[in-house]
């Protein structure tokens, strides 16, 4: 449109050109955002061996709060993809243990190893979270950790589900699926 106006009517181009200049630097903030979620800054320059659920205990250890880890199935190498987005999710669901469980809280992680998925799941029994759909629809006010475990599960076509338990905590659960998984 701007190079068209440019011919016909000069002082439009500029008005047309900067409407686009606008509305590509508020899309390329978008991006950015989205990608911060997906990405923090603290992975940017990776100094230690690629984070994967077979390190898990290392995450688990500095977790600073008692965690217990558990695994159904037999465990195997996973794709890189898969592998680091279950390592992610379980540090930013211990983070979030951590920040709104409460003292004396303690969690359980459970990776569970099927024929074409594996499964994330940690259960905290602190105070729980909200007793409303929020924390599951992942809904303005659930904050950005609940929306980035979603964006990393969903990315690889698994799903996320995040909510208070009964009677007290709070669970994360997640299925990611793989390509060329076996039964």
């Amino acid at each position: 449109m701007g190079l068209h106006l440019m011919d016909t009517r000069p002082e439009q181009a500029r008005e047309a050109l900067t409407a686009i200049k606008s509305a590509s630097a508020e899309a390329l903030r978008e991006v950015r955002s989205v990608l911060g979620v997906l990405r923090p800054e603290e992975e940017a320059a990776p100094r230690a061996p690629a984070p994967t659920v077979a390190r898990l205990d290392d995450l688990t250890a500095g977790a600073g709060l008692p965690v217990r880890t558990v695994v159904e199935g037999t465990a195997r190498p996973l794709p890189a993809e898969v592998d680091r987005a279950a390592y992610r999710i379980v540090q930013e669901a211990l983070t979030n243990v951590r920040r709104h469980a409460g003292a004396g809280a303690t969690a359980t992680v459970t990776i569970g190893y099927g024929g074409t998925v594996v499964t994330v799941e940690v259960v905290d029994d602190g105070v729980g979270g909200p007793a409303s759909s929020e924390a599951d629809n992942g809904a303005e006010g659930a904050g950005n950790g609940i929306a980035g475990m979603r964006a990393r599960a969903s990315a690889l076509g698994g799903t996320l589900s995040a909510g208070p338990v009964d009677g007290g905590g709070f669970r994360v659960a997640v299925t990611l699926p793989w390509e060329g998984a076996r039964d």
